[in-house]
């Protein structure tokens, strides 16, 4: 069951009449209308059929593009103008995404929602409750079929764990625009609001160019790459036993940190740039003849990245709109090679990427 305000998942209680959203506090009504209305609900928790939900009012409020086929993704950027804290690349790797999943994967541009500081709409700003809210209207009624894309490039961080999900103790963190007066969003979040609402054969692709990022949807499988060369799967399980998986869809994490690594800075320059891992995802995914798999997209993103970290002033490969853009690939994130983490174990070397 869904939040009637901002599309939130809810955990209805046996024989409740109403259930309160911890998330916008909204008050949602339990609809029971016996065998048929169970049906109906099992049916709908499984992504079947050709309706979607009606948008809660909030996101009807937002003014966020009004979902229609099976493509829609949430780009966000934030350069943090005007702080100390700024960066110079996050915005231009919204651009370069966007061009990535128009012109080579067919997502519609009425189907892509951007926050970036350049914003004038007051919900299209980063700020943490717009974000949060985003991440609702990414996911809320996807159904069998749907691919989902969710990009962040910009401050990440760490703080304690307080629930005791952590193996290392500590939740990774994004920092939103308006950090410093309403927090950061925690990895806890994150895997609430993008991972958990996803029903069987649903796909979330998430890339995030930041430090720190290596578990940042908290997913229970991260692939790692072992002292004798070879691959495998390590379970990253909740110690506390908390659930962290999907509704029966699939998530997908590329990152460009582990969760220890620190972001190193990469700003000053006069030019526009863009982040090392964000330039290599689009670069190695936009040339790739067939559909690689995902075992070639993470080297090629590998050579890529190492490359630009031995020298950022570089000869962009990206067609001419985005080379007009690119003058100068940063590591303002701190990122050495790909990371990546997945709700579900698969064979990297066998199955094929594709947005």
């Amino acid at each position: 069951m869904e939040c009637g305000q901002c599309g939130a998942g809810l955990s209805v209680p046996r024989g409740a009449r109403s259930v309160q959203c911890a998330h916008c506090r909204g008050v949602t009504r339990v609809q029971r209308h016996g065998a048929v209305g169970f049906v109906m609900n099992a049916f709908a928790n499984m992504g079947v059929g050709s309706a979607r939900p009606v948008t809660p009012p909030r996101l009807r409020e937002a003014g966020y593009p009004r979902v229609h086929g099976d493509k829609r993704a949430l780009l966000i950027g934030i350069n943090y103008t005007g702080t100390e804290n700024e960066l110079s690349g996050p915005i231009n790797d919204v651009k370069g995404m966007s061009f990535l999943l128009t012109q080579k994967y067919g997502f519609p541009k009425e189907c892509i929602l951007t926050m970036t500081d350049e914003e004038r709409d007051p919900y299209r700003r980063p700020t943490k409750s717009n974000i949060l809210l985003a991440m609702r209207w990414l996911v809320h009624g996807c159904r069998s079929g749907d691919s989902l894309v969710f990009h962040f490039s910009g401050m990440a961080g760490q703080m304690e764990d307080e629930d005791g999900d952590e193996q290392d103790g500590e939740d990774q963190t994004i920092f939103p625009l308006d950090w410093e007066l309403n927090g950061e969003i925690r990895d806890d979040e994150i895997n609430d609001a993008l991972v958990r609402p996803l029903v069987k054969d649903v796909t979330l692709h998430a890339v995030i160019d930041a430090c720190h990022s290596g578990t940042m949807l908290d997913l229970p499988n991260i692939y790692k790459l072992k002292k004798n060369g070879q691959t495998e799967w390590k379970v990253h399980s909740p110690p506390n036993g908390a659930w962290k998986n999907t509704s029966g869809g699939m998530a997908i994490l590329v990152s460009g940190c582990a969760d220890s690594q620190m972001s190193t800075d990469g700003i000053g320059d006069e030019h526009l740039p863009m982040g090392v891992l964000t330039y290599s995802f689009v670069t190695a995914a936009f040339f790739a003849q067939r559909k690689p798999t995902y075992a070639q997209l993470l080297a090629t993103i590998k050579a890529i990245m190492l490359e630009r970290n031995a020298d950022s002033r570089i000869n962009c490969k990206l067609p001419a709109p985005m080379c007009s853009l690119v003058r100068k690939v940063v590591n303002f994130s701190g990122v050495q090679e790909p990371q990546l983490s997945s709700s579900q174990k698969f064979d990297i070397n066998r199955e094929h990427f594709e947005l």
